[in-house]
């Protein structure tokens, strides 16, 4: 049965850790957005003796689970906060498959960019700078806030290196006052409430530019 009571009781615990929930998310994906820019370019540099190990590791870290990863790293880099350790392994992690994302963006810009910019004599680093990365972020933001929900849903996993966030705030309180209805129920609901406008904003950003 619902109990009122330990609900309320809940409730603070539970938003206290959609604070830790919320910093790891925004840090994380800030960490995935340079990194998978910089292995998107790196692939792309033609350089093999750094594009090659470059692709063999992000397949190799986008094949194994993030709950795997977070817990290796804790065993092998034990002296790293929790938080920050979970921050750079989430955001490694998703930055794994951003790389794919900007490659797809960096492709659909048209040839005729490139040809244009080569007559025009312009450096290489001013023609990504000024010509090829606003055109291919444009068409990848959308992705990219979708990547962004989906790494703030995968952060309960973050518990597995002992960090507080929501769904481990929850769990404790649900141990502790045998109340685990209420604190999943009301972890499952922020994550809702938090979530849900977010995936709408986003698929209402692809809808504007995708005319």
């Amino acid at each position: 049965m619902w109990d009122m009571d330990a609900a309320r009781a809940a409730l603070p615990v539970v938003l206290s850790g959609f604070g830790v929930t919320l910093l790891a998310t925004v840090l994380g994906f800030a960490v995935a957005v340079v990194a998978g820019l910089g292995v998107a370019l790196v692939q792309r540099s033609g350089v093999r003796w750094i594009a090659l190990p470059v692709g063999a590791l992000a397949s190799f870290v986008r094949s194994t689970p993030v709950m795997v990863q977070l817990f290796a790293a804790w065993v092998l880099v034990p002296g790293l906060d929790p938080l920050t350790l979970g921050v750079l392994v989430l955001g490694l992690h998703y930055a794994t498959y951003l790389s794919e994302v900007y490659r797809a963006g960096i492709d659909a810009v048209p040839k005729g960019q490139w040809e244009a910019c080569i007559a025009l004599s312009l450096p290489r680093r001013r023609v990504w700078r000024a010509v090829v990365l606003p055109q291919a972020v444009r068409k990848v933001l959308p992705a990219l806030g979708n990547y962004a929900v989906s790494m703030f849903k995968e952060t309960p996993f973050l518990s597995v290196i002992t960090v507080n966030e929501m769904v481990h705030e929850a769990n404790a309180f649900g141990s502790t006052h045998f109340a685990y209805l209420e604190s999943f129920t009301l972890a499952a609901a922020v994550f809702l409430i938090a979530s849900w406008p977010t995936s709408l904003l986003v698929r209402r950003l692809e809808a504007r530019l995708a005319h």
